[in-house]
């Protein structure tokens, strides 16, 4: 296990007491609040509503009081309706794929993305990272925030950036193989392909010199951690974010410890809420993450509804708390007959096996193997490469077994040829929905 950096190497935060770190955010949250209140209209229209003005936070835990802010509010005000500083005070703008034709925008000033690059910095020093690492980037450039944020954040520390960007697997193997990086910064699923890629020209994953990988942008799991350990001989570790509060590194974990994204607290104010209710949890309690910036100028978000499924944790390497692994989002959750399943359930399932590889999707459709207007569920699988050539239907029939037993649904299993399913060149697609609309 590698040691904990000596505490004149931590940002000044990452060592504070808990009555410091927590005067500092009571301080940060009413300059926020009064930012936001001053400066955008919609959300002072929707505190007006509610009855709430910025003096009424005294404390933190007044911040309840306050209007939660959801993906909605973006769109609602597309492009730049939420910004809090004029257009000529922004240096950069991001956006995220709009599925109803408007992209979510967010937009930062100078200091945003001195802020952004500091904490990517953070996190990747918190992974293991030093000057001097050469630091390989898989995440997408562009308006997604994944490339752009790696990269800042890997220059701020003083490293040596390969923008590789996603996609050209082959030609990511080769830049792997050539510049020799001791970082990788990708999604989990797509680290899984370049594996693949690196056994079909011959090579051994584990011989690289990659010694880290810092992978995000999807949930994943422990047993996925496993997975790519073993397969590179390197440390797995997460890195949390979303381009609503920021992109990578509002979280991040620490390999000494690998026991969940750290929250830089210094910068981001998170509360678990109960999803139906929007009660707030107590810190142990699993419910949906929710963020309030404390240092954003170009775009604050005030009690943002991530839709990330997690608790808070205590904190253990740093002074500040930490999530517990995403176990998935509430809006990616499948309801199939009356049964929660998140895929990442089955994820777990399916890579703490040795007869299957860690590629799968999930097909729900309706009228299928179990007749009528129920929905199904059909777990598609591939078989590892050393059982290429076996009889799959005991191995269907097992899996099938461990789900119905741990998760409590009937499910149809598919065992498929390896190689068989649809690569991901970035996020994974893990759900294949063709049940009717409306």
């Amino acid at each position: 296990m590698m040691k904990k950096p000596p505490a004149h190497e931590l940002d000044h935060y990452e060592t504070a007491s808990r009555d410091e770190i927590t005067a500092m955010q009571v301080s940060r949250l009413r300059w926020t609040l009064r930012h936001a209140y001053d400066n955008v209209a919609h959300f002072r229209d929707k505190c007006q509503a509610k009855g709430v003005d910025p003096d009424d936070l005294k404390e933190l835990k007044d911040l309840a009081l306050f209007p939660f802010s959801v993906k909605d509010d973006l769109r609602q005000t597309y492009p730049f309706g939420l910004f809090a500083v004029p257009m000529t005070e922004l240096v950069r703008l991001h956006a995220s794929s709009g599925t109803t034709g408007k992209a979510t925008v967010v937009g930062y000033t100078q200091a945003d993305i001195q802020n952004w690059a500091d904490l990517v910095a953070r996190s990747i020093r918190a992974a293991g990272g030093r000057r001097g690492d050469r630091v390989h980037v898989s995440y997408g450039y562009g308006l997604f925030t994944g490339g752009l944020g790696a990269h800042y954040g890997a220059e701020r520390l003083g490293c040596t950036v390969i923008p590789m960007g996603g996609g050209q697997t082959e030609r990511q193997v080769q830049l792997i193989r050539d510049f020799e990086p001791s970082i990788i910064m990708v999604t989990p699923s797509y680290m899984l392909n370049i594996a693949e890629e690196m056994v079909r020209q011959g090579l051994d994953p584990r011989q690289t010199a990659l010694r880290t990988g810092i992978f995000g942008a999807e949930p994943w799991t422990n047993a996925m951690r496993a997975e790519i350990e073993q397969t590179f001989g390197i440390d797995a570790v997460d890195i949390y974010g979303l381009s609503e509060i920021m992109g990578p590194g509002v979280a991040s974990e620490c390999v000494e410890t690998k026991d969940g994204p750290v929250i830089w607290e210094d910068h981001f104010y998170p509360e678990i809420i109960n999803p139906e209710t929007g009660e707030v949890l107590p810190d142990g309690e699993y419910g949906e993450l929710v963020f309030t910036t404390l240092t954003k100028e170009g775009l604050p978000m005030i009690r943002y509804r991530t839709r990330d499924l997690t608790r808070l944790l205590p904190p253990t390497a740093r002074s500040m708390r930490r999530i517990d692994k995403i176990t998935g989002r509430s809006d990616d959750m499948l309801i199939i007959r009356g049964v929660n399943v998140f895929p990442t359930q089955i994820e777990e399932l399916i890579c703490g096996d040795t007869m299957f590889a860690p590629h799968y999707e999930l097909v729900v459709s309706r009228g299928g193997h179990l007749g009528g207007h129920l929905d199904d569920l059909t777990v598609r699988v591939e078989a590892a490469q050393a059982h290429a050539g076996e009889d799959r239907a005991p191995f269907a029939r097992h899996l099938q077994h461990r789900i119905k037993s741990l998760i409590g649904i009937s499910t149809a299993v598919e065992v498929v040829d390896p190689g068989t399913l649809e690569r991901s060149q970035g996020k994974a697609k893990r759900v294949r929905d063709l049940r009717p609309k409306g």
